[in-house]
């Protein structure tokens, strides 16, 4: 008999696509996805308007450990902005403006939009 429960990796990929399309109907262009450096990985970077936007993507389908944004950690965000750096670096956008948003997927697929969610210095 086959396990068919969908892999982690599957499913994260799954929700990353549900968070672009989402990003991408109220205006923002997709510019990388599942962008890695030895620091940390972006799960999308978009364009906003002349904004780069990195985007960390959270998927819950249960809310019994907490909310997806409760579980982004001070870790994880310095992860984040690690590779958010280098992301500059590599393309000499470093006089970019830049935000850092959360969007997070729960279990119904429902789709909440955390714009400006953390700051590279907090």
């Amino acid at each position: 008999m086959t396990d068919r429960t969908p892999s982690r990796h599957a499913r994260g990929a799954g929700g990353e696509a549900i968070a672009c399309r989402h990003l991408e109907h109220r205006g923002l262009t997709c510019l990388a996805r599942n962008f890695r450096s030895r620091g940390g990985e972006l799960d999308l970077v978009m364009d906003d308007g002349g904004t780069l936007v990195f985007v960390e993507v959270r998927l819950r389908s249960r809310e019994d450990y907490g909310t997806a944004a409760e579980s982004i950690t001070a870790g994880k965000r310095r992860r984040v902005v690690r590779a958010a750096r280098y992301y500059l670096h590599r393309h000499g956008a470093h006089q970019r403006p830049c935000r850092f948003d959360v969007v997070t997927v729960d279990a119904d697929g429902e789709t909440t939009w955390l714009r400006d969610a953390f700051r590279a210095d907090d």
